[in-house]
């Protein structure tokens, strides 16, 4: 008997895990604000479903066109530890404000609060996908500039 509730414990630890490792994947009902806070939260905890499960969570909503000129996932991954982005590895806040938009794209400028306490400005851009597949009428992102450095808050 205890055998048998001992493999139940098992089998329920394992599926627990294995549902907390599912990232988001993009749908058309994720809405292009929603696109960012997701990129954001998987960045500001980057290992917290798997190792860098946030900059994985960041490239699922990367649009096609971003992939092909930051991609493949091992580069993307270089890409967000070298200097221009680690500041959004594990930060501690950021608020997004929407700045512009139009019929298919919506830019936002997004202040982060880094683990060093120094604040940086980012313009992010998604874009709506409109093409074949699962991606279609999905909002994904299609720019994050450099970060503009706006002091400490300290």
């Amino acid at each position: 008997m205890l055998n048998k509730y001992l493999k139940l414990l098992i089998i329920f630890f394992i599926s627990t895990s294995i549902s907390k490792a599912e990232l988001i994947k993009p749908n058309s009902s994720i809405q292009p604000a929603e696109v960012v806070k997701i990129q954001l939260l998987g960045l500001q905890k980057n290992n917290q479903k798997f190792k860098d499960s946030g900059i994985e969570q960041t490239w699922n909503f990367a649009h096609p066109n971003n992939k092909r000129a930051t991609g493949p996932l091992d580069r993307f991954k270089k890409m967000i530890k070298g200097n221009n982005y680690q500041m959004m590895i594990n930060h501690l806040s950021h608020t997004i404000t929407q700045t512009r938009s139009g019929d298919s794209w919506v830019q936002f400028e997004v202040i982060l609060l880094d683990k060093e306490k120094t604040y940086h400005k980012f313009n992010w851009q998604v874009e709506k996908y409109s093409g074949d597949g699962p991606l279609n009428n999905c909002w994904l992102t299609t720019m994050v500039s450099s970060p503009e450095p706006l002091g400490s808050s300290i």
